[in-house]
């Protein structure tokens, strides 16, 4: 079982990389193998610019996943940039017979404030998910939508012990539906 950690924040190092790397390492202690991706070290183009980007990379790295978990900082209660720019180049996937079909999917959001527009973050990737037919999941313990945290510098998330079990339940949550759904 494969599963993909991507983060969305163009901070290489801040608090969305360590929380999606904090998923991925409950889902390698559970036996999974795992990738992860930072966008902050990837060159993401806009579809008229497309030639010569890491797009391709990226697009290989989830079709090959079992599951994909994908994090974001909350900008304006959304996504980063960066991150809408790589969901706008997966539609190659989506025409190519839905490549991320059936594969499991969750999402982290990291504000700056404890309500401060993450729910609208997980809610735009599950809607990503949604439109490639992905299966998605949360974290059902915490009742989220998935791992919700707060820090405003890069650590601060280490603090918040609540976003800490909502991103850990996630994982969980991932790597047993990935688990029941391969039949393993």
């Amino acid at each position: 079982m494969k599963i993909l950690g991507i983060s969305g924040s163009p901070r290489k190092g801040g608090n969305t990389d360590l929380l999606v790397r904090r998923a991925l390492d409950v889902c390698k202690k559970r036996g999974a193998d795992t990738e992860f991706i930072s966008l902050a070290e990837k060159r993401i183009n806009y579809w008229l610019e497309s030639a010569r980007d890491d797009v391709d990379e990226i697009l290989d790295e989830m079709k090959s996943s079992d599951a994909i978990i994908i994090g974001s900082p909350t900008y304006f209660a959304s996504v980063s940039g960066k991150l809408k720019a790589l969901f706008d180049r997966t539609l190659p996937l989506r025409i190519d017979n839905y490549r991320l079909s059936g594969k499991v999917g969750g999402s982290i959001a990291v504000g700056g404030s404890r309500n401060g527009g993450q729910e609208h973050v997980c809610i735009q990737i599950h809607n990503w998910m949604l439109l490639h037919e992905m299966i998605v999941v949360a974290d059902r313990k915490t009742a989220h939508f998935g791992g919700i945290a707060v820090g405003r510098d890069p650590g601060d998330v280490l603090k918040d012990k609540l976003g800490i079990s909502t991103v850990e339940n996630l994982a969980k949550r991932v790597f047993d539906v990935t688990k029941e759904m391969k039949g393993d």
